[in-house]
């Protein structure tokens, strides 16, 4: 089978990249839009140039495509910046894209999306059958590029899937990818340059967090696995774990002091005292219901600590 990611060269489609190579038979191939080489980590990967203002360009990189596995766009700084490029970038691009695959027969078209959608903040059960209150730019351009995907999935054109990833952590595959304003790749950076873990907020918000393992996993059993039967190809990504901001801190705290001997002090810049710890359940059970299995405890420990060596061996880059 062959798959083009496109985003390749970025945060979750270079994990993807190494994750498909490494341990399965399909042929990878990264979408970027300007000329890279590959790594010495991707094997047997090859990369194609991709021209998001070219029709012509799209369709021509389609050729000879099963899976197209949509990792582009902006992020939500970006997004907040410019939400007119935001709707151009993760709105508009998607659906050409798309129509690109359709024309070209592809079989399988996997977006991107984020648990965002679902608005802020986020608390109590949310599935797939939640309303959506999407208002910042980032969560508001990723809401048209579902649309995109699902409106020709119903219509019976290609074989669209969404998924809304809740927050992801781990070890990029390249150095230079922009990763590291999240919030558990923000702790480890400034542990490992800093010596220090400062939280911007009073640490109370529970947030769904999943390794990129477990990210990688699910997103190639969607790939292969038989949908026929399921009602909506929407699903979310988590990791079936919601801890407080704060208690994520001190478990990297622990897993850094843990293969450092360095035990840092968790600070807070703010303690709003209005804010409370709601529960949060970010359903898993519809991706689950398809045969997937998502590993726990172990993998989080593993991503962690693959994370801090990835930043130590990459000390103030």
């Amino acid at each position: 089978m062959n798959i083009l990611i496109t985003g390749g060269f970025g945060y979750i489609g270079g994990r993807l990249a190494k994750a498909i190579s490494t341990n399965t038979k399909h042929r990878v191939i990264l979408g970027s839009r300007k000329p890279k080489k590959i790594p010495s980590q991707l094997p047997g990967v090859s990369s194609v140039l991709t021209q998001w203002d070219s029709p012509e360009s799209l369709i021509s990189i389609m050729h000879g495509i099963d899976v197209v596995i949509h990792a582009s766009g902006m992020n939500a700084q970006d997004c907040e910046n410019d939400p007119d490029m935001a709707f151009q970038v993760n709105g508009v691009a998607t659906s050409n894209l798309v129509m690109a695959a359709i024309k070209q027969k592809v079989d399988r078209f996997i977006y991107l999306s984020t648990i965002h959608v679902y608005g802020s903040p986020l608390t109590g059960r949310i599935t797939e059958d939640s309303p959506t209150k999407a208002s910042h730019p980032y969560a508001t351009s990723h809401q048209a590029g579902e649309d995109a995907v699902l409106t020709e999935s119903k219509k019976g054109n290609i074989k669209g899937i969404v998924v809304r990833l809740s927050n992801a952590f781990g070890p990029p595959v390249y150095n230079d990818v922009n990763c590291w304003t999240l919030l558990v790749n923000d702790l480890c950076k400034q542990a490992v340059n800093q010596q220090q873990l400062v939280l911007n907020s009073s640490g109370k918000q529970k947030r769904d967090f999943v390794s990129l393992a477990n990210v990688c996993s699910a997103i190639i059993h969607l790939t292969e696995c038989d949908l026929d039967g399921v009602d909506s190809h929407l699903f979310n990504i988590g990791g079936n774990w919601a801890p407080s901001i704060l208690e994520m801190s001190k478990k990297f705290a622990q897993r850094y002091a843990k293969l450092t001997g360095v035990l840092l002090e968790i600070k807070k810049n703010k303690d709003d005292k209005s804010l409370t710890s709601d529960s949060l359940d970010y359903s898993t059970e519809k991706l689950l219901s398809t045969g997937f299995a998502l590993s726990k405890d172990s993998p989080v420990n593993q991503e962690l600590d693959d994370l801090i060596c990835f930043c130590l061996e990459n000390k103030d880059s």
